[in-house]
């Protein structure tokens, strides 16, 4: 997995928000109400139900192509206030300003570019910074360079068959 710093502050927060699962350090922080907690505190949100942050995770991540997901939905409670910088997203939860980020960035029709790396023992999310929205892997030096390699040598052992 790659460590990122995308400069966008709602794709910083959707991306910490669907790596609370660690698939390759096998560690989740929605695993209890203390983690979570945690976790939102150290955003400066307030976490609300953990049930909603996991249907939430789960609903954003298979959005966002993860294959070990299925579809669901997620909602949480947000008001649309004016202010004298123009209309915000208002939420008292952390899982309504993980919702009103992901919302945005879909307005903004960067929501494309929200990805989950699909090597199996990875499952990172990543932001797609690449011009053509192409990019497949968290790390082409990591995760990347494995799967190709590994495709590589499947081929290889069945071509020599």
């Amino acid at each position: 997995m790659v460590s990122e710093r995308p400069e966008h502050p709602d794709v910083a927060l959707v991306i910490a928000f669907l790596n609370t699962l660690d698939v390759e350090e096998g560690t989740d922080a929605l695993h209890s109400a203390e983690s979570w907690q945690d976790w939102a505190a150290d955003r400066g949100l307030t976490p609300g139900p953990l049930t909603g942050a996991r249907s939430t995770r789960a609903a954003l991540r298979s959005a966002a192509g993860d294959p070990d997901s299925t579809p669901r939905e997620a909602s949480a409670a947000i008001e649309v206030r004016v202010n004298a910088d123009g209309p915000v997203f208002t939420t008292t939860s952390a899982t309504g300003a993980v919702l009103s980020a992901a919302a945005r960035l879909s307005v903004l029709g960067l929501w494309d570019r929200v990805k989950i790396c699909p090597a199996d023992d990875c499952r990172w999310a990543f932001y797609d910074q690449s011009r053509n929205h192409s990019r497949t892997w968290c790390s082409m030096q990591s995760c990347g360079n494995r799967e190709k390699a590994r495709a590589w040598r499947e081929r290889a052992a069945a071509e020599a068959n």
